[in-house]
């Protein structure tokens, strides 16, 4: 017996690919940058976010958009921890977004009055992965703890990062972690990754960050 079979995944992907590319012209044409940032729960993405946005507030207009299952924990404390405005996402029990969604969070940013976005996705290595959000550039944060080898583990999320960032550094003496290994695990997957190691809690490599960030969006908009 013969059923009929529809491939819905690849629909939907093709349909965000169609969308995230013409969010991405418009905020071009707006002269806003996006950034996707992903990674792990517990991985330290929001302290890392307060460290980064404290060094440059005073430099660029920014603004965050935390996407959460529930919750407003995270974008109550980066308004707190950095003056810089901030709105919280609830994906209704999805593990992502996709550039639909982010759209709809950006209609809710004055994009007049800003210059950079940064999206906080939901805390996760697989789904966000998986969805063009629309945004310039992917970043993602592993931490020390997570292992060297989650690289080699999870695949695309290091293939589509054009920044990753290697958190908890300061903790790398106790856990079997070897930069070294990571690096070359995710020159692995992806040749042109740009690896920073940091520690959010200690501030090491923190500036680096922000200075490729700066670097980015003032080359965006003036492209």
């Amino acid at each position: 017996m013969k059923v009929k079979v529809i491939e819905i995944k690849k629909s939907v992907f093709a349909e965000n690919e169609k969308d995230a590319d013409a969010l991405r012209n418009e905020l071009k044409n707006k002269g806003v940058y996006l950034l996707n940032l992903m990674s792990s729960p517990g991985s330290g993405k929001t302290t890392t976010l307060i460290q980064t946005l404290n060094r440059i507030k005073d430099k660029v207009r920014v603004a965050v958009m935390e996407a959460d299952i529930d919750s407003d924990v995270d974008a109550v404390k980066i308004k707190e921890a950095t003056g810089v405005s901030s709105i919280q996402l609830h994906t209704g029990g999805m593990c992502h977004l996709d550039a639909e969604m982010t759209r709809q969070g950006l209609d809710n940013v004055a994009l007049a009055d800003v210059d950079l976005v940064v999206l906080e996705n939901v805390g996760n290595l697989v789904c966000p992965a998986e969805f063009d959000t629309g945004a310039v550039r992917n970043a993602m944060i592993l931490s020390v703890p997570e292992g060297d080898d989650k690289p080699l583990k999870y695949p695309l999320m290091f293939t589509v990062c054009d920044l990753v960032l290697i958190n908890k550094m300061d903790v790398a003496p106790y856990f079997d972690f070897d930069l070294e290994r990571c690096k070359n695990n995710i020159h692995q997957r992806n040749p042109k990754a740009k690896i920073i190691p940091i520690s959010a809690k200690t501030g090491e490599g923190v500036d680096a960050f922000a200075d490729w960030l700066l670097n980015e969006v003032h080359t965006w908009k003036n492209s």
